[in-house]
């Protein structure tokens, strides 16, 4: 399951058990990749319940392996985007 963007947002309190009722009926049934510009340590305040945030991190986070990209100014997205538009006369 690859989910993009996870904590984007703050979720409702129905939209957070949603999930991890999601996360829960998949959990050692499949793989999961993610992708956040939230570390885990932040997910407690888009989800509203520190007690499922870290339900959901128990079982996101078990036999995990965990890549981080640096802090650059500019996400690969953006960099990628950047030279679109120079090459066409758009944005610079």
């Amino acid at each position: 399951m690859i989910i993009d963007d996870v904590m984007y947002m703050t979720y409702e309190a129905h939209e957070a058990h949603l999930f991890f009722q999601f996360i829960y009926d998949l959990y050692d049934k499949a793989a999961f990749i993610l992708t956040s510009n939230k570390g885990p340590n932040e997910w407690g305040k888009f989800l509203g319940d520190p007690t499922l945030t870290t339900a959901i991190l128990d079982r996101l986070l078990h036999r995990s392996e965990i890549i981080t990209f640096g802090d650059e100014t500019d996400s690969i997205r953006m960099k990628y985007r950047k030279t679109i538009f120079s090459e066409t006369g758009g944005l610079s």
